[in-house]
């Protein structure tokens, strides 16, 4: 399979670039999704028989004041790639986000569910959902939740950071999601667009995300205990956390119908992160 990733240095693409070495792999120098008018030619000239969209503005707070340019990148971009895709005949996997809702209740929700984004960029990133869906082809919209890894700027490393000069950190414990290991969603990502160039009958939009859920403070813990660290947690409402960018409190994913669909259960983050701290030298 001729595979063309967006994306190069970021989480994802990091871990796709393992797994999937002989695919090709496009930065911000090669394709900027910034300037959309480029993309379709790129495509084209790639001839792939898949793509996956692993390139995406990320940085939440920064959303609320450059949302014009969230929105070229999270909403016009991918809407262009998935139309050049349908145009020659080429599966689209487009990673999403939990941040379309606004985070409501303590339900996992269903990729079905009504979507009410809280801010700029979870409004980017629906923006591009809802074009990709429009423009016909055959397509996989994966919504995942707090990814982590060795590489980039991700909770796993800001903890380790804030350890080496803190024994005790403030979290907030009211946020409630799946960490999501980018590796497991790198290798989902391949088992979709495979699937899909067999059956495009499962195009669709689904959920992917680390098991079990967990709060943010909970998930500072569990770092702390694999990488023995003497770090005491102190649990703390969203309230006595303010970001620019309001945060959803509920960001559960009900991962049941990408298993049904494509047999990927969700992963363990526990275990993915004994191997994150390894290969960041973190562990005792």
């Amino acid at each position: 399979m001729r595979l063309l990733v967006f994306g190069a240095t970021g989480q994802v693409a990091s871990e796709l670039r393992r797994r999937a070495p002989e695919a090709t792999f496009l930065g911000r120098a090669e394709a900027d999704l910034s300037q959309t008018r480029a993309l379709p030619g790129i495509v084209r000239r790639h001839r792939p028989d898949a793509v996956i969209n692993a390139a995406a503005w990320t940085a939440v707070d920064r959303a609320e004041e450059e949302p014009r340019l969230a929105g070229r990148i999270n909403a016009a971009a991918p809407a262009t790639l998935a139309v050049a895709c349908r145009d020659i005949g080429a599966p689209f996997v487009h990673i999403s986000t939990d941040y379309v809702f606004d985070g409501s209740g303590t339900r996992p929700w269903r990729p079905e569910d009504p979507t009410d984004p809280l801010g700029a960029y979870g409004r980017s990133k629906l923006a591009g959902e809802e074009g990709v869906r429009e423009a016909g082809g055959v397509h996989v919209i994966l919504r995942t939740s707090w990814v982590f890894s060795a590489h980039g700027t991700n909770f796993v490393r800001t903890m380790l950071r804030l350890a080496e000069t803190r024994d005790r950190i403030r979290v907030v414990a009211d946020q409630v999601g799946g960490p999501t290991p980018a590796g497991a969603i790198a290798e989902a990502c391949l088992v979709i667009a495979r699937a899909l160039a067999a059956e495009p009958a499962r195009s669709g939009t689904y959920h992917f995300a680390g098991a079990p859920d967990a709060s943010w403070a909970d998930f500072a813990r569990e770092i702390f205990r694999q990488a023995g660290r003497a770090v005491t947690v102190e649990d703390i409402p969203t309230s006595e956390w303010p970001t620019p960018a309001r945060r959803p409190l509920n960001s559960r994913l009900d991962c049941s119908a990408t298993e049904a669909a494509f047999g990927l259960s969700r992963p363990d983050w526990r275990a993915h992160l004994t191997g994150v701290l390894s290969e960041l030298g973190a562990l005792p």
